[in-house]
């Protein structure tokens, strides 16, 4: 029989070569592979605005964000969730739905604001880092059903979807009919970037300030648990992308704004009904961080 000196090293050699095992591990390629295009989406925006190609620049950050939803999603489908990939998620999201989004609003409509210009760009993308930064710490703690304040995804699309909506009414008003006939009703079409300058500096100070309030926005998590949908539900997802396909910019922008105030809808609905309106775990406390991350 071996004594306790004679098991001790032969465990430690056990440990030492299974931690040998995990580091030679690495990193998931799949998941990440998606995390790292979603990060070149971001990428390719603010070098298609240094150009001035603002529409691309917009289409850019839809894409970053499409794929974000993807790699969180291909993770969990293939069992390959990881801390690495968590961290890489989030800084991903601080360019492609923080830097991305107010330097191309500042180059679009800002610059002519001077100060206030960069002041307004400045608040969105520190707003969107301290989303980021507020959602990794509250993970464990949140209703998983909504989301703590707008996701920084959609913040971006607000900005972006504007930013390309009224690029393409600059263009050529033929390429957005039914949007241009709306404005056109209400005092024509804007002649240049800079008549367009304090609507972009309101957007871009709304979609950043809301990033960072308590106000629930439903996370569509749970949309696809159910076994089963009704019929109807396939319509309308058709529906739906047939009229996106017919307007992107336009359909695109206003899903959008109608999920901004969503949120707003959900806080004073739940005020009025008397029901708590944080989603957040009641505690005094900063959440503890312990745990948090490995998933």
């Amino acid at each position: 029989m071996l004594d306790d000196n004679e098991t001790k090293p032969k465990a430690g050699a056990q440990a030492l070569a299974q931690g040998q095992r995990n580091w030679r591990k690495g990193i998931y390629v799949l998941p990440n592979s998606f995390t790292l295009a979603a990060l070149f989406g971001g990428f390719y925006s603010i070098v298609m605005a240094m150009n001035g190609r603002f529409e691309a620049a917009a289409v850019g950050v839809f894409c970053a964000m499409v794929l974000d939803s993807l790699d969180g999603r291909v993770a969990r489908m293939t069992h390959t969730q990881s801390a690495f990939g968590e961290q890489m998620d989030s800084l991903s999201d601080m360019v492609s739905f923080g830097a991305a989004p107010a330097l191309i609003a500042y180059e679009w409509a800002l610059r002519p604001l001077g100060r206030w210009g960069w002041i307004a760009a400045f608040v969105y993308c520190s707003c969107a880092a301290l989303r980021l930064a507020r959602f990794n710490v509250n993970t464990g703690v949140v209703d998983k059903r909504y989301f703590q304040g707008m996701p920084s995804p959609a913040a971006a699309a607000l900005v972006a979807g504007f930013i390309w909506l009224t690029s393409a009414l600059l263009v050529s008003h033929r390429d957005v009919p039914i949007f241009g006939q709306v404005i056109a009703l209400f005092g024509g079409y804007p002649a240049s970037r800079d008549d367009l300058s304090w609507i972009m500096f309101a957007i871009t100070l709304l979609a950043g300030l809301t990033m960072v309030t308590n106000i629930p926005y439903y996370s569509f998590k749970d949309a696809g648990a159910a076994k089963s949908v009704p019929f109807i539900s396939l319509v309308v997802v058709v529906l739906l992308l047939a009229l996106v396909s017919i307007e992107p910019a336009t359909m695109l922008f206003l899903i959008f704004v109608l999920y901004s105030l969503s949120g707003y809808v959900i806080y004073a609905w739940r005020r009025f009904k008397g029901q708590p309106v944080s989603i957040v775990a009641t505690s005094t406390d900063e959440p503890d961080e312990r745990g948090l991350h490995d998933h």
